[in-house]
């Protein structure tokens, strides 16, 4: 009953806030604007997101240094970077939460630092680490939140997207760590978002919760909604994503889509397998006289690695033998960031 109470006099306060803001309508909160880029190109006004000349220096540092994107409406963006490269101040910057030294940005054609009520509907944040209210239900929670916008979605539709309807009479704090992961999700959503920012969803996941939580986000794109998602995950960036931005350093170091960023799809691949032990290597075609790798193990780079395959199964017919454990491997998403960022693999 004290939980039924506490919503009541919410939902109360709520009317009040809502009939303050409509007699206010005419008087927007206005902050310092940033100072304007030095760009010779303009914001996209009809993308989701588009950035220009973004910076934020603090005394001594430079966080972000004049960075430029634009994200599409619809689309799902990962937004990648080793940490202290700038990405949570960039987020945060978008979210209306932190603001700008100089550049320009809008999200949803509004300038997150002066947007009023009606643009903070339009966004859903799923935090890295947050914590539900422990003692309501799941369904409570989600009714509470509701209450804070204008056009909830509906709840038991919430509910169902994000796969909780069988958890909808569970107390939040008993859920396991992949299921409060929807609850936040289905919290960031019950306003019917346009534009949905994912911090790290599935940090501390087991690998079956991952899956679940991609299909979650899969969910949403069917919607419609646009996802800007940061991952350390490159797996969870490759299969979710439409397009890439890899910031290291403050700066935009490349952009793609999973399969072409920083030139993947035009990268070497290598060919590996195990020399028989009564040949030599000298006795290889080109290029594997030459390749890597030691001992028996051969390993070569190849651009072409159809042809250079046709000539080592020949010269395996040739000489009687067969190479069981050959293996052919492009650069991975992995290779490539940890080569963009200047990383090392752990």
């Amino acid at each position: 009953m004290i939980i039924y109470w506490l919503i009541k006099r919410f939902r109360r306060w709520r009317e009040a806030r809502r009939a303050e803001r409509a007699a206010n309508a005419d008087e927007p909160v206005r902050r310092p604007p940033a100072r304007r880029p030095n760009t010779s190109e303009p914001l996209d006004r009809d993308a989701a997101i588009s950035v220009r000349g973004l910076t934020k220096a603090y005394p001594g540092h430079e966080a972000v240094r004049g960075i430029d994107f634009d994200v599409r409406r619809g689309e799902i963006v990962a937004f990648l970077g080793p940490n202290g490269a700038g990405k949570t101040t960039t987020v945060e910057i978008l979210e209306g939460y932190r603001t700008r030294t100089a550049g320009e940005a809008r999200v949803l054609g509004e300038d997150p630092a002066t947007a009023g009520p009606a643009w903070r509907d339009s966004i859903g944040v799923v935090l890295q680490e947050s914590q539900p209210e422990q003692y309501l239900t799941v369904r409570e929670c989600v009714e509470l939140y509701a209450g804070y916008y204008d056009r909830p979605r509906p709840i038991d539709g919430t509910l169902a997207l994000v796969g909780l309807e069988a958890k909808a009479g569970a107390v939040s704090g008993t859920l396991s760590g992949g299921e409060r992961r929807r609850l936040d999700v289905a919290l960031a959503l019950i306003g019917d978002p346009e534009l949905v920012f994912l911090d790290e969803p599935t940090t501390g996941f087991d690998p079956s919760a991952r899956r679940t939580a991609w299909q979650v986000v899969a969910g949403l794109r069917d919607l419609g909604k646009t996802i800007f998602l940061t991952t350390h995950f490159m797996d969870e960036a490759e299969l979710l994503a439409d397009r890439i931005i890899v910031l290291a350093g403050g700066e935009i170091v490349a952009e793609g889509t999973p399969a072409t960023l920083g030139g993947r799809d035009r990268s070497a691949a290598r060919i590996t397998f195990t020399l028989p032990s009564r040949l030599r290597r000298e006795q290889l075609p080109t290029p594997f006289a030459d390749g890597d790798g030691s001992g028996p193990r051969i390993e070569a780079r190849s651009t072409a690695p159809f042809e250079d395959l046709r000539r080592l199964t020949v010269w395996a017919a040739d000489a009687g033998v067969d190479l069981p454990d050959i293996e052919v491997r492009r650069a991975t998403l992995e290779d490539i960031y940890l080569e963009l960022t200047g990383a090392t693999a752990p």
